[in-house]
């Protein structure tokens, strides 16, 4: 079986049932939001209930999901805070204060997050409900502000109102604060309900595995909306029939992604990092650049590791701007390659192969296996690693470089990995593709089912033609 690193990877399994088809890609350093001015009398202020998925990219630093303007400066909002940990508040806290005592760190993996809320309710712990993945979040942190429950028939003053609202982004400053970074998919507010959690998703019968079901037919009530991210000229479209839309800041077409809670991608991994010079990650954890300083240049490596199957990746390089040897391939020893966090773990070493941009060499363990051509920015590299066989292939812009495959090492997990071998000061920037691409493609190949790559997927190598997938987890339950 194929295996995936880090941790669970939630709902995202084999595309089966209800298949979510597009999410919203944030991006904290595009100051990318969703945001409203505000749609109308609703039907409670009261009851209500908020649910969406999403992938984190970015951790340790307060990220806003949702904020909503309660007067002045006051907010009722959404947020992961820089514990890590989920925390919601109503006007600033004092009207409501809930902070999760369990994190949520996992990167790889979708996170089903539901919010219900009912002040009518005579207990307490009754009238905010939150819930992760289908399971109710019972304990909470008693620092800093405190546990707070609103107080009963409490008026929300924010949600649901007639008043600004923004999804990625605090909206106090313009939007420009706590900007999210991450997917979300499947994005509703409910007005006048308090919602079951089940009214969102439900448990697999076989796997147990939280996953999406369709919300459609849900009563959304007067400034109810739900957001399904499959316009890519409107992103902020409401779907549930109340045209509540909100307006786009800084998203466009490509940040309209296919990477969703029934087909998870990979992406590269923030966890698996050096404690200095570290890369740095955007774009949905798939744009990484090098650190400018020191003799550590890790770039980072992917958060799926394969172990059989045959999977395709793009990679669009921008290299240093002069003396440039940056190097992309496979490694099977990622959390090495971070602690040493040096200039050749990817080609000095005997867990990875790496193709260097200037000589265009192909390293393993400090020796040159063949040569191909030099790369620089723009150009796209590709990687064919077919692990049924135990070969790699590399191309560039639809150029196979070699019908006879690189050999690799059996019995091992490998992972994408990037360094950057430059000297000075500059730095090594990859756009990744997994299937689901950052930059416009302007091409129409596929992998046959659920990758979007600008070249053709299938190769002749060792003498047999040969169709590899994007490395999705739709892509791992069938072919892995």
């Amino acid at each position: 079986m194929p295996l995936i690193l880090p941790g669970n990877v939630g709902s995202a399994t084999a595309a089966t049932g209800f298949n979510v088809a597009n999410s919203c890609m944030f991006d904290d350093a595009g100051s990318d939001y969703l945001r409203t001015s505000g749609f109308g009398t609703p039907t409670s202020s009261k009851k209500m209930t908020i649910s969406f998925w999403t992938k984190r990219a970015n951790l340790g630093i307060n990220t806003r999901t949702i904020s909503a303007t309660t007067s002045g400066n006051s907010r009722d909002g959404l947020m992961f805070n820089t514990s890590d940990k989920i925390l919601f508040f109503l006007n600033n806290a004092p009207a409501g204060n809930l902070v999760t005592n369990k994190v949520f760190r996992d990167t790889s993996a979708w996170y089903h997050i539901v919010i219900a809320i009912d002040t009518t309710q005579g207990t307490a712990s009754n009238r905010v409900k939150i819930y992760v993945n289908g399971v109710q979040e019972t304990s909470f942190d008693s620092g800093g502000d405190g546990i707070v429950y609103p107080d009963q028939n409490y008026d929300i003053l924010g949600f649901g109102q007639n008043k600004e609202q923004t999804i990625g982004a605090d909206n106090s400053g313009g939007g420009s604060n706590e900007i999210y970074a991450g997917y979300m998919a499947e994005f509703c507010f409910i007005d006048g309900t308090q919602n079951a959690v089940t009214d969102f998703g439900e448990f697999g019968e076989d796997s147990g595995i939280w996953k999406p079901i369709d919300v459609s037919g849900l009563t959304f009530g007067n400034n109810g909306y739900y957001l399904d991210f499959k316009n890519s000229g409107a992103l902020g479209a409401d779907v549930s029939g109340n045209t509540n839309n909100f307006t786009v800041n800084n998203l466009t077409a490509i940040d309209q992604s296919t990477d969703t809670c029934t087909n998870n991608f990979a992406t590269m991994n923030p966890l698996n990092m050096p404690i200095s010079n570290q890369p740095t990650f955007s774009e949905g954890n798939l744009k990484t650049v090098t650190s400018s300083s020191g003799s550590g240049r890790f770039g980072g490596t992917s958060t799926f590791g394969v172990t059989q199957g045959k999977w395709y990746v793009e990679a669009k390089a921008t290299v240093g701007s002069t003396y440039s040897r940056n190097s992309i391939g496979v490694s099977y020893n990622p959390a090495e390659m971070a602690r040493n966090n040096s200039d050749n773990t990817l080609t000095d070493t005997s867990y990875a192969w790496g193709w260097d941009s200037s000589g265009g060499d192909v390293y393993h363990d400090s020796s040159v296996v063949v040569n191909y051509a030099t790369y620089t920015t723009g150009d796209i590299c590709q990687i064919f690693l077919d692990l049924d066989n135990h070969k790699l292939y590399y191309g560039k812009n639809g150029t196979l470089q070699s019908s006879t495959g690189i050999s690799l090492d059996t019995g091992q997990t490998y992972f994408i990995a990037q360094i950057d071998r430059t000297g000075g000061s500059d730095t090594s920037t990859f756009e990744f593709n997994f299937g689901s691409p950052i930059y416009a493609i302007s091409s129409s190949n596929t992998d046959g089912e659920y990758g979007n790559f600008e070249y053709s997927t299938t190769i002749t190598g060792d003498g047999a033609s040969k169709t590899f997938k994007a490395l999705n987890s739709a892509n791992l339950a069938e072919h892995g």
